[in-house]
């Protein structure tokens, strides 16, 4: 037997990158929103933005603060975040130093792996709590 979330919303707000495949940008169940992993995709023009972790970050959050606002969500109500380094020992601390910069204690946990992305620095998801 299928089971369904009645609550399951799309969100998909125009003024982020196109998904580069099948998922939407965000998923409302309940009282949360669940965004997908989103990369450092300028909206406008399609292409990777920066090639540094510490501009790459800047431009991630800023797709993501679009997909948060689209609910009418702040970095304030972010309870869980996913970060994907590709140069983890490199480049966590220019990372985090940006991270810091958009979000104020209590800080939404957060777990950070190296992994290996496709032509990009940084790949970020969110949790966020809407109650």
């Amino acid at each position: 037997m299928e089971k369904t979330i009645p609550s399951k919303k799309r969100v998909q707000p125009e003024n982020v990158p196109a998904p580069g495949g099948t998922y939407s940008h965000g998923i409302v169940a309940g009282d949360l929103l669940f965004t997908a992993g989103m990369g450092p995709i300028d909206p406008e023009t399609g292409q990777v933005v920066g090639d540094d972790v510490a501009t790459q970050t800047r431009q991630v959050l800023k797709n993501l603060a679009a997909v948060l606002a689209a609910e009418g969500l702040t970095f304030d109500d972010v309870v869980k975040s996913t970060v994907h380094l590709q140069e983890l020992h490199r480049d966590f601390a220019a990372y985090d130093e940006v991270y810091r910069e958009h979000f104020s204690e209590p800080y939404p946990v957060r777990t950070t792996v190296g992994s290996d992305l496709m032509n990009i620095l940084v790949e970020i998801d969110f949790v966020a709590y809407k109650g």
